[in-house]
């Protein structure tokens, strides 16, 4: 069966909302410089009113990772949760320019307003970002579309949507739908306070429905409450077919089946380290859906995230082929 998607994503749909503002403003706003803080309606709405300049951008994890597959000319999808208001089609049509189709139409009953993050540059680089969930944490399997799922050779789901009993749902309803129709499910760990909240149910996840998991060195530390990165990574080959760790300047650890490959990365000072984890996922994989060997799927995530933290921003700035080609990748 010929499918209509390479890749098919489930997360948040973001709005990131960025704007400057000096220490003063940051101080008489109450904002705490260079962290990321989640932000409740009513705040939400004072800091975007405050805003002295706007300029938007469709964020959030997954929806970088298939901007940055994109590029490299597969089909992609995002499906995700917007209200049917400015931000919410901003978002949708921002998609469909970048050319990933956006199947979920904006929703014009949803009590919260699109997810946003308003993030307030300073003069020294530092971001200082207060995000707001909104609808799009509202996930659920009703925004599920099984044709959608059916269609995607390989399916990648966002951790942060499992904070509510109805993300868990949806993720299982998505993974199996794609699973079932022959593709390939994978999942991101997104952040190791996401996995200490839902540790057992994600354990419970990778087991039962996924191909693949990328996260970082502390994530999968965190989901198997050990300090030693081997133990954890064993557990998790266990049960899951295709495990990737990224380490933060040192060598991506891939295991798979009885392999161990170990891929070399080129440490630097990051521009900007916001979406080094959505690239290399982007990277990773496009060079999965290619059919490239392990080893050049690592190198392909490991270029991708290093295009993007030489500048500001989480979504590559030139085409992930051109910076492939640069490094003798195809």
């Amino acid at each position: 069966m010929t499918k209509r998607y390479d890749v098919v994503g489930i997360g948040n749909a973001i709005v990131d909302v960025i704007s400057h503002g000096d220490d003063g403003f940051l101080e008489q706003m109450g904002i705490t410089k260079g962290i990321m803080q989640l932000v409740e309606r009513e705040r939400a709405e004072l800091l975007y009113d405050a805003m002295p300049d706007r300029f938007r951008a469709p964020g959030g994890s997954v929806g970088n990772t298939l901007a940055g597959i994109g590029t490299l000319g597969l089909s992609t999808a995002f499906v995700g949760r917007v209200k049917d208001d400015a931000l919410g089609h901003f978002y949708a049509e921002a998609m469909v320019e970048e050319g990933t189709a956006f199947p979920n139409p904006p929703t014009p009953d949803d009590p919260e307003p699109t997810s946003r993050s308003m993030i307030f540059v300073s003069p020294d680089g530092e971001r200082s970002m207060n995000t707001y969930l909104g609808a799009g944490a509202e996930f659920s399997s009703d925004d599920v579309d099984p044709e959608v799922m059916e269609n995607a050779r390989y399916l990648f789901l966002e951790g942060y949507l499992y904070d509510k009993d109805k993300g868990k749902s949806a993720f299982r309803a998505a993974a199996a739908a794609c699973r079932h129709a022959g593709g390939q499910a994978g999942l991101t760990l997104s952040d190791p306070f996401c996995v200490d909240r839902h540790r057992e149910s994600f354990r419970q996840l990778i087991e039962d429905e996924m191909d693949f998991v990328i996260g970082n060195e502390e994530e999968w530390l965190s989901l198997y409450e050990t300090r030693d990165l081997a133990t954890a990574l064993q557990e998790a080959a266990m049960v899951c077919p295709l495990v990737v760790c990224t380490r933060s300047g040192h060598p991506v650890v891939i295991r798979a089946d009885d392999q161990e490959i170990h891929v070399p990365v080129t440490e630097v000072t990051p521009v900007d380290a916001t979406g080094a984890g959505d690239q290399f996922a982007a990277g990773f994989i496009y060079g999965l859906a290619t059919g490239q060997d392990l080893k050049t799927c690592g190198r392909m995530g490991v270029a991708a995230a290093s295009e993007v933290i030489g500048h500001i921003g989480p979504r590559p700035k030139r085409p992930l082929s051109v910076v492939f080609a640069e490094v003798g990748l195809r």
